[in-house]
């Protein structure tokens, strides 16, 4: 059974934006990556099967170095944490390397059922991506969703990675709005759902990979697509 049911979540209040998480939960993140760390590890005469492992190491490098103060910037992130993942596996981080795996970002597009999702919701609510992010590094992941977004922030303009509560707070000043008029929707459970839980947001989880919730940070809705979290915010006429 997962960790939350549909009865837990509410649309009373009535939210006026939804926040979505951009990697991983509108953009095919996990599939790019290990696609591209796969590539790494053959040309360096390793087994493919090796990419999650690499992509853990650099999932773990990427939040103590969120964590660090003064803010430094997401491509110096990318870049610094790939090299930690790279030699912490043994495997060669020269420049190239460190590259291609970087730029990827930029190249990923949407989960298949996410455009069309995001149209329905579009109907009813204004949209906003939080994101940890650089401000000319999202632009790449936002136009290929084909969905206008009312609201695009960044890690970088509010100067705190989730799941930081400055930029959520950031967020909501931007944006107009109150808490209690969001509902916010991501796959990441440390970075998004522990932050809805910290400060009191709905949330709903995209667990697209099968993974186990954490019941510290309920209450949350848990979804495996963003067509599920759709029909839990555009519920069915009765």
């Amino acid at each position: 059974m997962p960790p939350t049911d549909d009865v837990m979540f509410r649309l009373d209040p009535a939210p006026k934006v939804i926040t979505f998480d951009c990697y991983g939960t509108l953009v095919q993140w996990y599939e790019v990556l290990l696609r591209e760390i796969a590539a790494v590890l053959r040309e360096q005469g390793r087994e493919a099967t090796d990419a999650s492992a690499v992509l853990d190491s650099f999932s773990q490098q990427s939040r103590r170095l969120e964590a660090e103060r003064p803010h430094r910037l997401y491509k110096d992130i990318l870049r610094t944490g790939f090299r930690a993942a790279l030699t912490e596996h043994g495997l060669a981080a020269g420049g190239d390397a460190v590259e291609q795996l970087s730029d990827a970002i930029s190249t990923m597009g949407p989960h298949p059922e996410v455009p069309a999702a995001l149209r329905r919701l579009r109907e009813r609510y204004r949209l906003a991506i939080v994101t940890n992010s650089d401000e000319d590094l999202i632009v790449h992941n936002v136009a290929p969703l084909g969905v206008a977004i009312d609201f695009v922030i960044t890690a970088e303009r509010a100067g705190a990675y989730k799941p930081s509560r400055q930029i959520f707070e950031h967020a909501y000043a931007a944006m107009g709005v109150t808490k209690e008029e969001t509902v916010h929707v991501a796959m990441g459970m440390f970075l998004d759902m522990k932050a809805c839980h910290d400060l009191g947001i709905r949330g709903i989880w995209v667990n697209r990979l099968g993974q186990r919730g954490n019941p510290d940070w309920l209450p949350y809705a848990e979804v495996s697509n963003l067509d599920e979290a759709a029909a839990l915010l555009l519920p069915a006429p009765a």
